[in-house]
């Protein structure tokens, strides 16, 4: 897998100051999506045990709250397995810590089987609809994505979205 970019101390995607991986390679290709950049595969640079290394001590700080998958697209087939992988590592070491990742796939359609949902805290699903734009939504763009608290989700065997 490739990645496009690492934040540090991100507080614009999830709850918190947290850190945010940028996965590389969408095929959605969303019209007006904020991250056109990472739609190419080819782009950006390898992710890598160092890469993971670096991501996962990023995450040690006190005052960081969680990790956040995006992209471009963590749940494209040729991105999955690494990012389930680098959950898997996330949650095994900072099981308090908050997991959450977006994906312009639907959970109920595309994901219910995926080993990645039980990493996830949260899950914003859906395909930005650049019609259904709306500024006043917190942690996604259009108002046809949602926000899923994904354990409870899984537990009830229902979607429950995620109330702030």
């Amino acid at each position: 897998m490739r990645y496009a970019k690492i934040r540090k101390m991100d507080i614009s995607n999830g709850p918190g100051v947290r850190v945010s991986l940028f996965v590389q390679g969408c095929t959605f290709n969303c019209k007006n999506c904020f991250n056109p950049e990472t739609h190419d595969f080819n782009g950006g640079k390898e992710f890598t045990e160092e890469t993971l290394d670096e991501l996962l001590k990023l995450c040690e700080k006190d005052y960081i709250v969680g990790l956040s998958l995006l992209g471009g697209e963590p749940m494209h087939p040729k991105n999955i397995e690494t990012t389930t992988m680098i959950a898997k590592k996330f949650k095994e070491k900072f099981p308090d810590k908050n997991l959450w990742a977006w994906t312009g796939f639907l959970f109920d359609r595309d994901l219910k089987d995926k080993e990645i949902l039980k990493y996830l805290d949260f899950l914003v699903d859906g395909q930005y609809v650049d019609e259904l734009h709306d500024f006043t939504l917190k942690w996604r763009g259009s108002s046809n994505q949602r926000v899923i608290d994904v354990p409870k989700s899984l537990k009830e065997n229902k979607i429950i979205l995620y109330e702030n």
